[in-house]
């Protein structure tokens, strides 16, 4: 008998919950097949068996929570799978030579029912919570898996179908004396279950409010220069690079450019001793169906802005894809968040623990600026919000990072000057 464990994830990481079994008891798996779907703290992850065999039990149930090394399930090497014995498959030999060639091709390519439609672990659970059979869903990716967004559009179809076919109720007159009822208990609720995920994001931000001394310091950025550069280069720059020119390498930059002159901005505590990193691995928050993910981008220093806007392109597809590694969530040194593209005019970011600073990017409105005593005219303003933890950072080093981080925005060709 093979144990099946639950395999080490990460350093930070010593448990997950079970979301789902791939297999079934009595099935034939064989080596490098997924047993499995786990969902952590941060990522999903698919249980690979390291040996072929039939699964004999499940020790845990979907919805458990399990650890690392914990056995889960185990695999007999020697057994047969159900209703299979080897004097049926003996027997089935010259039955298969005698069967007509045409009809061999079409048994050949009709899928088995335990045949397993192969879908990203995205599309899985976005399956399994619509109730939706997988195998019926079309795709259109040229490896025949099943995405995310072949499932939703699946959905939509069924839906407009359903809604199509159904007959029209018959209208009917209100009723002189409906009783309304005064219990709440008797309105309409759901019960939903948080995923791990979602756990995990809200009791991480309580306690990063908790143990920092959080405060939050705002400025305003006249984005006249910079939308000036893109509207500029930007055709230039997608057909030298094939990567469009967006905002988030300007404020990275700029980002990186004040973490220098403002390196406690760039550190963490460890109890009594400050950590001051001298790299600048930057934190870039993707919202996601089930949450909030914050990606790092390595090395931010060394990229150019191609570099940076195809980094930050890549991290945020496989986010929204549900394919970040765990190495793709871990050792960031500061965040950007962007709220604008919410429609958000002014936030305070929490701080991403154990960083202690966070910048908030909001939405760009034009508004009415004095240029000077006479002189009035609209400019691309946005609000730009710095949290940081008090315990290391005085207002004066934070108020000057957000300074710095305005300069270098409405200078944008100071940017390519920092070293």
């Amino acid at each position: 008998m093979i144990e099946i464990k639950v395999p080490e994830l990460a350093e930070s990481i010593t448990e997950g919950t079970i979301a789902q079994w791939l297999k079934q008891v009595g099935e034939h798996i064989n080596q490098g097949e997924y047993i499995a779907e786990l969902e952590t703290d941060k990522v999903n992850i698919e249980i690979v068996a390291e040996h072929s065999g039939v699964i004999k039990e499940f020790k845990r149930e979907p919805g458990d929570t399990v650890e690392v090394g914990e056995v889960i399930a185990v695999i007999d090497e020697s057994g047969s799978a159900v209703g299979e014995t080897k004097t049926e498959a003996v027997q089935e030999e010259p039955k298969k030579e005698a069967v007509p060639a045409a009809k061999a091709e079409v048994e050949a390519s009709t899928p088995s029912s335990t045949d397993r439609p192969l879908a990203s672990p995205a599309a899985r659970k976005l399956a399994r919570e619509k109730g939706i059979d997988l195998s019926t869903v079309s795709t259109g990716d040229p490896l025949g898996r099943v995405r995310k967004q072949d499932v939703e559009s699946h959905g939509t179809k069924a839906q407009a179908t359903q809604s199509a076919s159904a007959p029209s109720a018959p209208k009917k007159s209100p009723s002189p004396a409906a009783p309304v009822a005064s219990d709440d208990s008797a309105k309409p609720v759901e019960r939903v279950k948080m995923t791990r995920r979602r756990q995990t994001i809200a009791k991480r931000l309580v306690e990063s409010q908790q143990t920092a001394a959080m405060l939050t310091t705002f400025n305003e950025v006249d984005m006249t220069a910079v939308m000036d550069v893109r509207n500029r280069r930007k055709d230039a720059f997608v057909e030298k690079n094939g990567v469009k020119l967006g905002f988030m390498s300007f404020f990275t930059k700029a980002v990186v450019g004040a973490l220098k002159e403002f390196p406690l901005l760039n550190a963490e505590i460890q109890g009594d001793e400050l950590l001051i990193k001298k790299y600048y691995d930057i934190g870039c928050a993707v919202s996601t169906d089930e949450g909030l993910v914050v990606p790092v981008l390595r090395d931010a220093d060394r990229l150019s802005f191609a570099g940076i806007e195809k980094g930050i392109g890549e991290l945020g597809k496989k986010a929204r894809d549900n394919k970040l590694s765990i190495a793709d969530l871990q050792g960031g040194t500061f965040t950007i968040t962007n709220g604008g593209v919410f429609g958000s005019l002014m936030s305070t970011p929490i701080l991403n623990a154990p960083q202690v600073g966070i910048l908030g990017m909001h939405k760009i409105q034009w508004r009415p600026v004095a240029l000077d005593k006479e002189r009035f005219e609209n400019r691309p303003m946005m609000y730009i919000a710095l949290s940081y933890d008090h315990r290391i950072v005085d207002g004066k080093e934070a108020v000057g990072f957000l300074v710095k981080v305005k300069e270098l925005l409405e200078d944008p060709e100071s940017l390519l000057l920092e070293g």
